[in-house]
């Protein structure tokens, strides 16, 4: 029988979480009068969380499992859930650290059946260090007001989409992904409901500073032109310090006499534009960057073996 919903759960070494998360996801589905299947992705491990699931999805045919060749992250793991989800309603996307309640199924799923085609999850209250609070609340604020379209603030992947979405989201083949923005590109009918982010149930966070701030460019290059006008702008700010210093240096010369010696100002100059140049570069090599990889043509990710009602299967 075709599930109504998905819940897919993307997974990088989360065995010290994977049996709370397990025992909460059975509590929902039994308690549920809607037939559920869980997605769970992992997204190359290094402990044992492959090996958890791969159990799991053997003995309980609402569990199916996909194993990712290498660590894609979180993103791509993301998009394996969602392309692997066969339900005929809805998909809920939730993390494997429990900060996000599966328990807001219901509620998500009642908003679903009111005509939204996405429910995304706004973050009221992080339960998170000071700094890290201080800089996704810039982000998204930063965000929002150089994008093209209209992200929700203090939104992430927790989420419920329509099996259309979903279809829309499998069919978009963007290498350098931002899930949030793309499910807000897409359009439909949406909606935010608050929640209360928790704490990690158990472990460390697997998003690194260096895998935060990836995520961050891919929000800001591909959902703002903003980068793009800022190399615009800073040249035309260039030559009109330069047309400004220059009448200054004429005037000086031919009314006043007086050629300033200008090694000070000539340094300024030279460490500025070249500056201005590096850092144009650096945000032209962004873009070159993103086309590079997306003209390759290559899978968006591997899948190494896949699990599904209770038997191994085909993962291609």
């Amino acid at each position: 029988m075709v599930p109504q919903v998905s819940i897919v759960i993307p997974l990088y070494n989360e065995s010290e979480v994977l049996p709370q998360l397990v025992d909460r996801i059975n509590k929902l589905i039994n308690s549920s009068p809607l037939t559920i299947e869980v997605v769970l992705v992992d997204d190359g491990s290094r402990d044992n969380t492959a090996e958890q699931i791969q159990r799991l999805s053997l003995i309980d045919a609402r569990y199916q499992c996909v194993i990712l060749a290498r660590n894609y992250g979180h993103p791509l793991a993301l998009t394996a859930g969602l392309a692997a989800a066969t339900a005929s309603e809805a998909v809920m996307i939730i993390d494997g650290d429990l900060q996000d309640p599966p328990e807001l199924l219901h509620d998500f799923y009642e908003l679903y059946k009111q005509g939204n085609d996405v429910i995304y999850a706004v973050r009221k209250k992080r339960k998170e260090g000071a700094l890290k609070k201080f800089a996704y609340h810039t982000f998204y604020r930063i965000l929002k007001s150089i994008s093209y379209i209209d992200i929700p603030l203090d939104s992430g992947d927790f989420s419920m989409v329509s099996r259309r979405v979903v279809d829309v989201l499998n069919k978009m083949p963007e290498e350098s992904r931002y899930v949030r923005g793309m499910r807000t590109w897409i359009g439909f009918k949406q909606v935010g409901y608050e929640y209360e982010r928790d704490a990690r149930a158990a472990g460390d966070s697997k998003y690194s500073f260096k895998k935060l701030l990836k995520l961050a460019y891919n929000g800001i290059f591909n959902f703002s032109e903003f980068p793009v006008k800022l190399i615009t702008n800073m040249g035309i700010i260039s030559i009109s310090v330069s047309i400004i210093y220059l009448v200054t240096v004429l005037v000086k010369k031919y009314v006043y006499h007086n050629v300033p010696e200008g090694f000070t100002a000539l340094l300024f100059s030279i460490i500025l534009f070249s500056g201005v140049q590096l850092l144009s570069l650096g945000i032209i090599g962004e873009y070159v960057l993103r086309i590079f990889f997306q003209v390759k043509g290559r899978p968006l990710y591997i899948v190494k073996k896949r699990i599904v009602n209770k038997e191994e299967v085909d993962p291609s």
